[in-house]
């Protein structure tokens, strides 16, 4: 049996543990899965705790790049993203699935990738991430980050991308809330942006300029990002689908088996059913 976590600032409302109990049931194999809560001051501390206690575990807001000076060895996109959603304990190597679980997500929403014009707020680990597989799959990608640090450091590590201090009044096909803002204790919150000359929430005047909204919030389903942009006539994408399917590839890394799109789509359609 595999003894498996999550492991995040606050993950007391996680669903990993439903979906990788859910999926690696489906593959035959049982698991322990369990949720870790760490304050970011205590995490180097306790970090090194896990690869002891745990067969592999997940890793989410804020740690996926703090958890790189742990590791032995960074796989595929973790390499590329410069941060971690997934790690194997016994190698101590990092892997990150979010780029799988963002494309499929977007695919399943009939989303198009090639030649269409991306907003991405926030360049943290989530956000690098969805640069990343956009700018690879032939988007035109602009990204806004009010960290200026931040923002150049992805960009020599990334390039590829409109590099945004303020966000310019012209239109997106889609705009993508990676910030995080909106979960947890930021619930009814929008990003604070710079747009149209001042620093402000994202209100229903940013979406005036954009055809599409997407948040990788999974919880509340709607956030107030995408809440707003409905009441705009906007299409909305919430995080749910990039969760589960990330997890999906995450629990194939942990078997030792290939990712499987169609596969990946018919669990989440089982699993949708079966929490009604």
């Amino acid at each position: 049996m595999l003894k498996l976590a999550v492991v995040g600032k606050d993950v007391s409302l996680s669903e990993s543990p439903a979906m990788h109990t859910f999926i690696l049931g489906r593959m035959w194999e049982k698991c322990l899965y369990d949720k870790i809560s760490i304050p970011p001051e205590q995490f180097s501390v306790r970090a090194d705790r896990l690869f002891a206690e745990y067969d592999a575990f997940n890793v989410t807001i804020p740690f996926k790049g703090e958890i790189i000076p742990h590791l032995r060895a960074l796989e595929g996109d973790a390499r590329l993203f410069g941060a971690v959603n997934t790690v194997v304990a016994r190698t101590r190597t990092g892997y990150n699935t979010d780029g799988f679980g963002f494309l499929l997500m977007l695919e399943n929403a009939g989303i198009e990738v090639k030649d269409k014009c991306f907003l991405i707020l926030g360049a943290g680990g989530a956000g690098r991430s969805c640069i990343k597989k956009l700018v690879d799959g032939g988007a035109n990608v602009y990204v806004y980050e009010k960290d200026a640090d931040r923002l150049a450091e992805v960009y020599s590590d990334l390039g590829g991308f409109h590099p945004l201090i303020e966000i310019p009044e012209r239109a997106f096909d889609v705009a993508v809330n990676c910030t995080g803002i909106g979960m947890h204790r930021s619930v009814g919150q929008t990003p604070t942006v710079n747009f149209a000359g001042g620093l402000q929430p994202v209100g229903k005047e940013f979406f005036a300029s954009v055809k599409a909204a997407v948040d990788l919030i999974y919880n509340p389903e709607e956030s107030a990002f995408l809440r707003i942009a409905r009441e705009c006539g906007r299409q909305t994408v919430s995080g749910g689908p990039m969760l589960f399917y990330q997890a999906y590839c995450a629990d194939c890394i942990f078997l030792g088996k290939s990712p499987c799109a169609s596969e990946a789509k018919k669990l989440f359609e089982e699993y949708r059913e079966e929490r009604r």
